[in-house]
């Protein structure tokens, strides 16, 4: 059966969604993957309390989610995943989880959720439409919004497998906490790719709050 090829609204989503995005499935899967993210999720989430749900923008096939879940046997886990392929194997290994196989850009929802995770999708994104991605990670947590991404103090663009215009560092968290009022900074932290034991691809991640206003 042909593959249904969807255009959307930028060069990044359609590279992400067909045969590029197809080969990241391979590269980026299997135990040590597995360990290593409960590690480092246990570390990202310590300060967390009480979280039962959580979106995830940009799952791929649900490594991430699979650590949550055994840190969180309870979790109601909800997925936005851009490629087919990657989001019908989530599908298939974590059954019970609610999957969105669209763009970011697309998604739409209001549902609010405990914990709302992005990691090493915000690099890949055309800059341009940032802020739109922005504003929907933080309008759909009602408690904690984790950043997991290549940091960088100012936007620099770097060549990634032979390809231009493909992965872009930043302050990513930062500019959430500039753009809104009702987050704050709670924790944040580096995992290095050299780690003995439980390496990740040299990830700053930051955990940020929502603010309770008391009327």
């Amino acid at each position: 059966m042909e593959k249904q090829i969807v255009k959307f609204s930028t060069e990044q989503e359609n590279f992400w969604a067909c045969e590029f995005g197809d080969d990241y499935i391979n590269r980026n899967k299997g135990s040590k993957l597995l360990a290593s993210n409960v590690h480092f999720f246990s570390n990202c989430l310590k300060h967390c309390d009480n979280i039962k749900s959580v979106l995830e923008f940009g799952s791929n096939i649900g490594m991430n989610l699979k650590a949550l879940q055994i840190l969180f046997p309870e979790l109601n886990m909800s997925a936005i995943e851009i490629n087919p392929l990657a989001a019908n194997i989530l599908k298939n290994e974590i059954p019970k989880t609610t999957i969105y196989n669209l763009s970011i850009l697309d998604f739409k929802s209001e549902e609010k959720h405990d914990l709302v995770l992005i990691k090493g999708v915000l690099i890949h994104l055309n800059p341009e439409i940032l802020n739109k991605v922005y504003k929907k990670l933080t309008e759909s947590t009602s408690k904690y919004l984790l950043i997991c991404e290549y940091y960088n103090r100012t936007p620099v663009t770097i060549p990634y497998r032979g390809h231009n215009d493909r992965l872009f560092k930043r302050d990513f968290a930062g500019e959430i906490l500039d753009a809104s009022h009702d987050l704050e900074l709670i924790d944040y932290g580096f995992a290095y790719h050299r780690d003995n034991n439980f390496p990740q691809d040299d990830i700053s991640w930051f955990l940020l709050k929502k603010i309770i206003v008391v009327r």
